[in-house]
């Protein structure tokens, strides 16, 4: 998926939270997402790479 729906779904879930009174959960989920999405392009991009 790409980053866009990431921030699609995250804006649905946000708004879901804050009205059901989750903000804490929201935004611990949010950063464990991050860091993920994070990890995941790290992996990619040495996959890439060319070896040396």
């Amino acid at each position: 998926m790409s980053n866009r729906w990431y921030g699609f779904i995250l804006l649905i879930v946000g708004v879901y939270s804050f009205f059901s009174e989750e903000l804490v959960t929201f935004i611990m989920l949010s950063l464990i997402l991050i860091s993920l999405n994070n990890i995941n392009h790290t992996l990619k991009k040495r996959q890439s790479a060319p070896e040396e």
